[in-house]
């Protein structure tokens, strides 16, 4: 009676092990990649699943977004400035099958892969287009880790670079080097100014040249700006025709009647 009660007992837990065992419960995110004596099956999930113990085997799958920092990585860029970047990588499995199967541990592998991504595609580039132009060069990172990963079923959706460290020497040649630029551009502007002003005085001196008329009311108006100053000695150039007439007059004499 007692052998026939543990027999009973041990074939009650082994029951309640074996239905322990086929029983997986997925959540919304998960799924578990099922291999069947050691080849891969389907994908199950979310939700309750059975799994035949022994038989079958499970993975289960995270499918969420996973985001992780690229540790500072030692750049040189092709003007050859030695730089230390950094930057985070946003990225999520999209074939569980494929994420089990063509890699192993998936996380590891696209984080080297990032890293080495990283330096290559920032060492094509000079310092000035990694300061000026991040958004470019996230795009870059982002494509051509996205390929690669693509046989691992993973998505890369994002890159972005956080840091660029430069050294002080660096620092200072870059302040200098925006300095003479801020330079350079007034002299331009400058130069661009007097350029236009000299155009527009030689149309007007054109323009009175052709119409003496015109000439002669801007003496006036001169002569009137300068009245208007308090001085005490006005030297004004009276046109060379205006004195030939009056000398023309002085030599001929008065009109007789």
């Amino acid at each position: 009676m007692g052998l026939t009660f543990g027999f009973s007992g041990i074939l009650i837990a082994l029951v309640i092990f074996i239905v322990a065992s086929a029983v997986r419960i997925f959540r919304e995110y998960e799924r578990g990649v099922v291999f069947m004596l050691g080849r891969f099956w389907k994908v199950k999930g979310p939700g309750l699943v059975l799994i035949i113990p022994i038989v079958q085997q499970v993975v289960r799958m995270d499918l969420r977004t996973v985001v992780f920092d690229v540790p500072p990585q030692d750049v040189i860029t092709r003007d050859n400035v030695s730089v230390k970047v950094n930057a985070v990588v946003y990225f999520r499995v999209v074939d569980p099958e494929r994420a089990v199967i063509q890699v192993a541990r998936f996380l590891e592998a696209t984080s080297q892969l990032s890293q080495t991504t990283l330096r290559a595609i920032l060492g094509k580039h000079e310092l000035d287009e990694l300061l000026s132009e991040r958004e470019r060069l996230n795009s870059d990172i982002q494509r051509v880790l996205d390929s690669q990963t693509d046989a691992w079923g993973i998505k890369v959706s994002n890159v972005e670079i956080k840091d660029v460290d430069i050294n002080e020497t660096m620092i200072r040649a870059i302040a200098r080097q925006a300095e003479a630029e801020r330079e350079r551009r007034a002299k331009i502007i400058h130069a661009e100014g007097e350029l236009q002003a000299s155009e527009k005085l030689l149309q007007a001196a054109q323009m009175l040249s052709q119409q003496p008329q015109a000439m002669q009311l801007r003496y006036l108006q001169t002569l009137t700006t300068i009245a208007g100053d308090k001085n005490s000695t006005i030297v004004f150039p009276v046109p060379v025709d205006i004195v030939s007439t009056v000398i023309d007059r002085i030599i001929k004499g008065p009109a007789k009647a």
